[in-house]
This record gives C-alpha cells, structure tokens and sequence, in this order.
C-alpha cells in the first residue's frame, strides 16, 4: 500500500484545490453581487433571477455541462470570442474552474440572501437617513453583519467545487496534469479497476471536506460570541 501511494500522480490534489479556491473566490464575488442585487427587487423579475441563480443547484450534471459546452465550445457565443483572440475554454484549465465556479455559486447566492434577509430593515434605514449611499449600506452594514453567511456560503462553495465532476468531465475532460481533479482520478481509477487507488483519492477528499467544515463551524462559534 505504502509503495502504491508513492507511485501516485498526485496532480489531481493540486489541480483540485487550486481550482476549487478559485473558483470559490468568482462564486463568492458574483454571489455577493447577485445576493445584494437581488434585494430591491421585487414580483416577478425578482422570482425569475431566484430562479436562475438557483438553477445550476438542481440541474443535473450533464445537463449543465452540456449547457456550458454549447456556451464555451467553438461554436458558441462566448467560446467563439475567446477563440478570436486565439485563446480556447474547452478542455482547458479555465473550463475547470467555470464549471465549479458555476455549480458552486448558488451555495454563495442562498446562503448570503438569507443573511441579508435577516438584518432588520431599520439598521439600513438608519445608515440611509445619515447619508450613508447604497454602496456604502453594502460594504459598511449589510455585508459585515452577513460574515457568518459569508462564511458557511463559502465553505459549502468550495466543498462543491471540490467535488465536482460531471460538468467538469464535459466542458474540461480527462486531462492528466491539467483538468483531472481528484472526481475524476477517482472515476477513472475505479473504471480501471484500481480500487486501492480510487479509495485512497476518496478518504483524501473526505479528509480534506472534514477540515473545511469543521474550521467553519469554529469559525462561526467565534463570531457568534
């Protein structure tokens, strides 16, 4: 066992955490834009952006990613602007992180808006009759009294970007030392028959989901008290 874990390609460890920061640093972006967006809305435009914010949550996996390659292919809107300046999104790296990044978005979007909910109206109200603008409402009230939001949206962002796979497989593929992330070599691995090796890329990740969450929880313990 020891001689199989040190003839491992341990690239899909790499690939997967560097994807799923960043990925989970664009969900946290765009979630705290569409969660603070979506508050002075109201009837059906509100519900129909809900939605689609929403959507990538409760697609499944294939549907996703096929969405995302006719997206980011070469016959798509955005993959044919990319490929006009010479730069390709599919089977790339960059596919990676957008197809975590968009499965991993929704976690940040919900878990923010319902922080942002739950402040009590008076306290923006208050900052508005001070003069305070709605930027600054954002970044100096609603944003600081959400990090507990912020932070669980995070963790729970970053859990799913590490896990993902069937979007992923899609739009990026099976690309050893560029987009084979830790579900892939686990799939592969398994397919293959090498199930020593499957089972080791599983307690990793397991290992790995352990540590977020358990720092998150001591984390809100503290800003709890």
């Amino acid at each position: 066992m020891g001689s199989r874990c040190a003839d491992m390609d341990w690239s899909p460890l790499a690939i997967s955490l560097k994807t799923s920061l960043v990925a989970t640093a664009f969900a946290l972006a765009l979630g705290v834009l569409a969660a603070w967006g979506i508050q002075p809305l109201s009837g059906r435009l509100r519900a129909a952006l809900d939605v689609l914010f929403t959507l990538p949550m409760v697609l499944p996996p294939t549907v996703l990613g096929f969405a995302l390659l006719i997206l980011l292919g070469r016959n798509g809107p955005i993959g044919k602007a990319f490929l006009a300046l010479g730069f390709r999104i599919v089977f790339s790296w960059a596919a990676t992180v957008i197809a975590a990044a968009v499965v991993a978005f929704p976690l940040v979007y919900r878990t923010l808006r319902a922080s942002i909910e739950q402040i009590d109206p008076s306290i923006p109200n208050a900052a508005r009759t001070l003069g305070l603008s709605e930027s600054g409402i954002f970044w100096r009230v609603a944003l600081p009294m959400s990090v507990p939001g912020l932070i669980a949206g995070s963790v729970l962002a970053f859990a799913r970007a590490l896990g993902e796979f069937g979007a992923t497989l899609m739009v990026a593929g099976n690309i050893p030392g560029r987009t084979a992330t830790i579900p892939i070599a686990i799939y592969f691995a398994s397919e293959g028959g090498d199930d020593r090796r499957a089972l080791a890329w599983v307690l990793i990740v397991m290992a790995i989901s352990f540590i977020v969450i358990f720092a998150m929880n001591l984390a809100d313990g503290r800003s709890r008290r």
